[in-house]
């Protein structure tokens, strides 16, 4: 990897390399790995919710690893910047342990929700054109509906 260069772990809207490239045209793909321990699930307002990732003991979540240069980056964080914070993870890619950067919903106040049509199916495409478990992105929509929604016949 090239100095000044860093690895961005994408698991929601980056996921889809086709939005990538558009936002980030000289970013590298490096590879795919996971985010153990933690589950894909939305939060916002419904038909306006966004990914984030959450702990969850057991869970696996799919990422693609890219390489990106500070100006990737900065495309990244803008954004990013209104509910996503920065964090730094240790994700396997080739054998090896390495860091990567991750954004992370602020979610303290976000509930659980639908995402758009448009927000999953681009996600969707991103995981089905990276080989994942397709499981994984259905379920993502069951495990965003808040448990008194569901209780009262909330419906996908």
């Amino acid at each position: 990897m090239e100095k000044g260069h860093k690895l961005y772990a994408a698991y929601g809207f980056f996921i889809n390399q086709k939005e990538m490239a558009d936002r980030c045209p000289t970013a590298l793909l490096a590879g795919a790995s996971e985010i153990k321990d933690h589950r894909l699930v939305y939060r916002g307002e419904n038909a306006e919710a966004l990914a984030t990732v959450e702990e969850h003991k057991g869970g696996s979540v799919p990422i693609l690893l890219w390489e990106i240069t500070p100006a990737d980056e900065a495309a990244l964080d803008n954004f990013h910047c209104l509910f996503y914070r920065k964090e730094q993870i240790k994700v396997k890619l080739d054998g090896r342990t390495v860091n990567a950067t991750v954004y992370i919903m602020d979610a303290d106040d976000q509930p659980l929700a639908q995402p758009s049509a448009y927000y999953y199916t681009t996600i969707f495409n991103g995981y089905t054109d990276a080989g994942f478990d397709e499981k994984i992105i259905r379920q993502s929509l069951s495990d965003s509906i808040e448990p008194e929604e569901f209780a009262a016949g909330g419906t996908l």
